[in-house]
């Protein structure tokens, strides 16, 4: 990442210059290089974060009148910035990857989804999207890819434990296979760590009773835009509220 090289690069050379350029010592160079380091990294972070508000309001101006393309160049032409700050180039692939799956390009929205997926176990460890996430895991069980797409959310509730939307989908998928002790188990272990979840106490009695999950009488909306059930009476899963809540995590 540049932002880290640059600081990094700063913080070096002005150590060096205190320690050979003047009287001070090692140990009197090192906590300015450490200083300069640091106020250099968050002034690059800062510059980046405003280049992205800036893209990210031209998308939301996009997204909101409906020009899906038009909001996605103005994402892709924000990978000019994920050289300079970590975890950009992912944070852009999810909502890419997302708007893709909202416009109905099912196919074309994997790749990216996939993209943003951190790999390293200090990506793992900073950056938890379970939006994007959950997007994945729909779009692999849209393959039919269960294993992969029950594995992901498994991954998902770990990460994000306090995400019901993660764990009531994972119930879903267990159930839709028919898997019933196993969807009852993951809202026991829900509920466990979401208490006052209402929605997920619900759907943990519904399983136990017998009934079906009905989660869309749960989310409305915010179900459909996975794609994973169709709206009554609507044939476009991105209707209605579900498309803002991108930009309003």
């Amino acid at each position: 990442m540049y932002s880290l090289l640059l600081s990094l690069g700063a913080g070096v050379l002005t150590a060096l210059a205190l320690r050979f350029g003047t009287a001070f010592g090692w140990m009197a160079a090192v906590f300015p290089g450490l200083l300069v380091t640091a106020v250099v990294f968050v002034a690059a972070g800062f510059r980046v974060r405003k280049q992205m508000e800036a893209v990210v309001e031209v998308v939301q101006k996009e997204a909101a009148a409906r020009h899906l393309d038009k909001a996605i160049q103005a994402l892709q032409a924000g990978f000019r910035l994920a050289p300079w700050q970590f975890f950009v180039g992912a944070q852009l692939h999810a909502q890419i990857g997302m708007l893709r799956y909202w416009g109905g390009s099912f196919e074309e929205a994997l790749p990216d989804l996939e993209a943003a997926l951190p790999r390293t176990w200090l990506a793992r460890l900073l950056y938890r999207d379970p939006l994007s996430r959950s997007f994945l895991a729909a779009a692999r069980y849209r393959k039919r890819d269960v294993s992969g797409a029950l594995t992901l959310l498994e991954e998902t509730v770990q990460v994000a434990e306090k995400d019901g939307m993660a764990w009531s989908m994972y119930a879903w998928m267990l159930e839709k296979e028919g898997r019933h002790d196993d969807a009852i188990r993951v809202l026991g272990r829900a509920t466990a760590v979401l208490p006052k979840d209402e929605k997920l106490k619900d759907s943990l009695q519904s399983l136990q009773n017998g009934k079906k999950l009905k989660l869309w009488k749960l989310y409305d909306m915010t179900w459909f835009q996975f794609g994973l059930e169709k709206p009554p009476g609507q044939t476009d899963p991105t209707a209605g509220r579900a498309r803002r809540q991108l930009f309003n995590r």
